[in-house]
């Protein structure tokens, strides 16, 4: 059985919206977008490429997988070794629009329900899956109760507004803090595991 991890980037408010380029997701009218950029130094960069570095494959949602596939296959060499592994590792992408072959090298479309796609893939023999961003997929997955760990940079901001980490359901989700680092920017490294019963 393979786990299935979430890792973003969020600020104190639980806006996961846009962290890294300004015109990355507008949509809603989002006005903050590359609010995260300030806080990345270098244990946030080390964190991120032991992410990807130690992950058996990659579930995005369509619009992170096609931000993703616009960059990391060309990428320049300062931004290696976070493309290496994004590049060669599999990709499982949750869309109703894109079609096979995907463009991306080992890149393939989830079928069906998407939910279902995702826990008969962690059922699967290999390393643990990573999904980067995703927000809308990521709140599918949290309420089928997918998720066994969240990998957080908090971000000492509040952007007032924006797509959320967890859906607003009125469901009570614990979780047990596994790992924490403050960085020099005051950002906060947190790995958090669902205490499912």
């Amino acid at each position: 059985m393979r786990r299935l991890i979430v890792q973003e980037w969020m600020t104190l408010d639980g806006v996961i919206q846009a962290p890294g380029m300004k015109d990355e997701d507008p949509s809603g009218g989002f006005e903050h977008g590359g609010w995260s950029m300030p806080y990345f130094e270098d244990a946030s960069m080390k964190w991120v490429v032991d992410n990807l570095n130690e992950a058996g494959g990659f579930v995005l949602g369509r619009r992170t997988y096609e931000l993703f596939a616009g960059h990391w296959p060309e990428a320049p060499e300062e931004e290696q070794p976070m493309a290496k592994p994004l590049n060669s590792k599999p990709k499982f992408v949750a869309t109703k629009t894109l079609e096979e072959p995907l463009e991306w090298e080992n890149s393939t479309v989830l079928r069906g329900d998407v939910a279902e796609a995702v826990a008969a893939l962690k059922k699967e023999d290999g390393g643990d899956l990573l999904v980067i961003g995703s927000a809308e997929l990521v709140k599918t997955l949290v309420e089928h109760n997918l998720v066994d760990e969240f990998r957080m940079m908090i971000d000492p901001l509040v952007v007032g507004g924006g797509k959320r980490l967890f859906p607003e359901d009125g469901a009570l989700n614990e979780l047990k803090l596994v790992d924490s680092e403050a960085t020099e920017t005051g950002a906060i490294l947190a790995t958090y595991a669902a205490a499912k019963a």
